[in-house]
């Protein structure tokens, strides 16, 4: 959605910020033994205290507030008591806040004690690959700009980009237009205007692209078992510079 008032933007501000707190204190409890569903119980009561609602809980059924996917889960891995992080483990955590009448969404992933070399490379290729899409999105470009910029990153390390699973659009509702793909050709689709907002979110594998979802009809994983890596953040479109709210 275009957000354009002061008073509209300084709301939506605040709830990316109750995001970036979560995030921040779910990564400080990230290590080896703890559980998945600690690490979410943490961002439940960051939400909770702000006085914001998790986006996440119930939307199209989902039964956490929190996403946390292990290695090969790309997304959407619901937290659990009984599953434990373990030493060379990629967590990501994907978590969104609603206050006010706005939305918030983003996601980082953490290695946890001694990855192998080519998985901290995969984590540092998708932070590097996101700020490449965020660069492109300036008001005058265009969708593809975005995509082709984070897929470019991607593939210049032999990694690939997730092509069923896209960012998007955001605001008053967890997920609106535009589809925000990670792949494409630079100056297609439609043209970014000022104060549009968006979710910027590559999910990229050190395999191939495919992905399936698992029996809880939630956790995405990828096909071939590789390891994944996904990160997001919420932007508002400038002429200059995007505005990042999760930062």
């Amino acid at each position: 959605m275009g957000i354009t008032a002061g008073r509209d933007l300084r709301m939506m501000e605040e709830s990316c910020r109750i995001v970036r707190k979560a995030l921040d204190e779910m990564k400080a409890v990230i290590e080896i033994g703890v559980s998945t569903a600690s690490i979410e119980s943490v961002g439940r009561m960051v939400i909770e205290a702000e006085g914001a609602t998790p986006s996440f809980l119930g939307y199209n059924g989902f039964p956490a507030c929190v996403c946390v996917s292990i290695n090969d889960e790309v997304v959407h891995g619901i937290p659990s008591g009984t599953r434990k992080v373990e030493d060379g483990d990629l967590v990501s955590i994907d978590v969104g806040a609603f206050k006010n009448g706005f939305h918030g969404d983003a996601a980082d992933t953490v290695a946890v004690g001694l990855p192998p070399p080519m998985a901290l490379l995969l984590v540092q290729t998708v932070y590097e690959a996101r700020d490449r899409g965020i660069e492109a999105a300036k008001a005058g470009n265009a969708i593809g700009d975005i995509g082709s910029a984070i897929q470019m990153r991607v593939e210049e390390e032999g990694f690939s980009v997730v092509r069923s699973l896209v960012g998007h659009g955001i605001g008053r509702k967890l997920h609106e237009p535009p589809q925000v793909p990670n792949f494409g050709r630079a100056g297609r689709g439609m043209k970014l205007t000022d104060g549009l907002a968006l979710a910027i979110e590559p999910m990229i594998n050190i395999g191939g692209y495919r992905v399936r979802t698992l029996q809880d009809k939630w956790t995405v994983v990828t096909a071939d078992g590789s390891l994944s890596a996904h990160a997001e953040h919420t932007v508002i479109i400038s002429a200059g510079s995007p505005l990042i709210l999760t930062a």
